[in-house]
């Protein structure tokens, strides 16, 4: 069933054209989108595209609206330290939660379930309620502590989705490459789309 809300958390791994691209996917779907940014998830923003992202979580959403040309009511901003907010609560009503990209220490602090901050909150909740989590984890090389995380999560059934695009549709740019990913991830939450060609297409 396509999901009607999402929880999307960017961290501060590259990776932040992924990261709009879903977002603007989800928009074009209705679907609303509950959005956490890091402190160092807006550095990488700033650094990588040309949004940048500072302010209160009102400003931000009033950015992004602007940005994506979207309804506003599709889109709810919450700062990581906001405990409050919808998806810290296992009541929430987000569908799945995806966080894009997904630096080292966020996907070990989801491991061990610390809930240090918003993000790890809200997967938490999507671990212990189970509903779709995907981790997006942008590092090379994986160590093999990295590796162990990504193993204990899978086994809880968590999607583990390194942004590694396919060449074999013949990409020419690299708006193809993130179209690729983003294509899997939400192939992943059960949204249709036809950003990527399917294999024997």
């Amino acid at each position: 069933m396509t999901p009607t809300t999402i929880t999307l958390a960017m961290t501060g791994a590259s990776g932040a054209e992924y990261t709009l691209r879903l977002f603007e996917c989800c928009l074009q779907k209705n679907i609303k989108v509950q959005f956490i940014n890091s402190q160092p998830g807006q550095i990488v923003m700033g650094m990588e595209t040309e949004l940048k992202l500072s302010g209160s979580p009102q400003k931000m959403q009033q950015k992004l609206a602007e940005y994506f040309d979207a309804d506003p009511t599709l889109i709810s901003v919450y700062s990581k330290d906001q405990w409050t907010a919808p998806p810290a609560s296992g009541s929430s009503v987000a569908d799945a939660m995806v966080v894009c990209p997904c630096s080292m220490g966020s996907l070990a602090s989801i491991a061990v379930g610390s809930s240090e901050n918003l993000i790890h909150r809200a997967a938490d909740v999507a671990i212990k309620e189970r509903r779709t989590l995907i981790l997006v984890p942008r590092e090379t090389p994986f160590s093999s502590i990295h590796l162990e995380n990504m193993l204990k999560l899978s086994r809880l059934g968590v999607v583990i989705l390194p942004p590694n695009p396919g060449f074999y549709h013949g990409a020419s740019s690299v708006a193809e490459l993130v179209d690729f990913i983003v294509a899997r991830i939400l192939d992943q939450l059960g949204i249709d789309n036809d950003l990527s060609p399917r294999w024997g297409e």
